[in-house]
């Protein structure tokens, strides 16, 4: 069974199911249903159609459904016939979908929410931890958002804004969670910034392109975290970075600042700098500054605390810290190694094996365990 592929094909036979008339918590149930009896009989008769197979088999679990509610019967009605069977167009929808999902009736939020879970494959913790909130509240969110959008017609698209943000976040998950979604990010980002002529799509694919650069260098042979510091540039994807910064001076240009090319602007400071000393700390925190004037986002100003400390000195960086609240992620790691760089080991590595404690994946609670044995091991030389 290729799950890869029964994956991939997800989006496309939602999109059919929408629009045909399906609202969309039935169709997205119709398609759950379909990919089961795909697990079921495919091993043993695969079809030579994989994509039309689960359309015909998802639009008929959805009528199956229909049928059983009275007022789902009028939209039924509206239906002239039921497809039939054979190959479906080769046609890539998930970008569409995209746009769908992002409905005028939700709030930005929600409709990010809903196409990370529907489309983007993400799971509910992972979404909750892309928006710094407890994994029952983003389920809600999401179930509120499914009843909203059961009744209306997907007939009036999302905004470009609110799609941009959950490319971005199906790209953070994809480049540093549990899930590879970054390459499929990137695709996407691509596909739009060619229907769409706008300063911040460009930002965001450049963006993207200068942190996939890096990719290759993130992880060592035995998959342990790298700090940027510590990276071998030599492995960095020069083409990537050249493509990117170019996307970002287009941008840039036409003088109508956002948040996107805001941080393509922080990576691309990195990606320029032959050495992590030679980096230029001080734009970086001009641009940080930027940052938490366009979003007003906390972690924003946790990564400039971080910047800060770099270019102003470790106690610099620990009073802009201290402004922030503690309870936000990644906050004990970065005070450990800001403690780390003023020189009190003893309070880094205590902080170290506290941050360990709250990583959000087993590769960063790994990397902050080990940096809390170094440091205890030193301090008891």
């Amino acid at each position: 069974m290729d799950e890869a592929l029964l994956r991939s094909l997800t989006p496309s036979v939602l999109t059919v199911l929408v629009r045909r008339g399906a609202d969309f918590a039935a169709a997205e149930d119709a398609v759950q249903d379909a990919l089961v009896e795909a697990v079921r009989v495919w091993p043993a008769d695969p079809p030579r159609d994989a994509k039309g197979w689960l359309v015909t088999v998802a639009w008929r679990k959805f009528l199956d459904a229909t049928r059983s509610d009275s007022a789902r019967r009028r939209r039924e009605d509206r239906i002239d016939e039921e497809p039939a069977p054979g190959p479906a167009p080769d046609v890539d929808d998930t970008l569409q979908l995209y746009f769908l999902c992002a409905h005028p009736s939700l709030t930005p939020s929600s409709a990010v929410a809903l196409t990370l879970r529907a489309v983007g494959g993400l799971t509910t913790r992972q979404i909750a931890q892309a928006y710094l909130v407890p994994e029952a509240t983003m389920a809600q969110r999401i179930s509120r958002a499914k009843r909203t959008v059961s009744e209306v017609r997907f007939d009036r698209p999302g905004d470009v804004a609110t799609v941009l943000r959950v490319l971005y976040l199906v790209f953070n998950e994809g480049y540093s969670g549990d899930v590879d979604l970054a390459a499929e990010a990137i695709r996407l980002t691509r596909q739009l910034a060619v229907a769409i002529d706008h300063p911040e799509v460009a930002g965001l694919l450049a963006l993207m392109l200068l942190h996939h650069a890096r990719r290759a260098s993130r992880t060592a042979a035995d998959g342990s975290l790298v700090a940027l510091a510590e990276q071998d540039r030599t492995r960095w994807d020069t083409s990537a970075i050249a493509e990117g910064v170019a996307i970002l001076q287009g941008a840039l240009a036409r003088d109508r600042l956002g948040e996107f090319q805001a941080q393509a602007a922080v990576a691309a400071l990195h990606a320029d700098a032959p050495t992590a000393e030679e980096t230029d700390w001080v734009q970086i925190v001009e641009w940080y500054d930027e940052l938490a004037r366009l979003t007003d986002n906390p972690v924003v100003r946790l990564n400039r605390a971080v910047a800060v400390g770099e270019a102003d000195g470790p106690r610099a960086g620990l009073a802009a810290l201290a402004a922030l609240d503690d309870t936000l992620p990644r906050h004990t790691a970065v005070a450990a190694y800001l403690h780390e760089r003023d020189g009190d080991l003893t309070t880094a590595a205590r902080l170290y094996a506290e941050a360990a404690h709250k990583a959000p994946n087993l590769a960063e609670r790994d990397y902050l365990t080990r940096r809390a044995a170094r440091l205890n091991t030193r301090g008891s030389h």
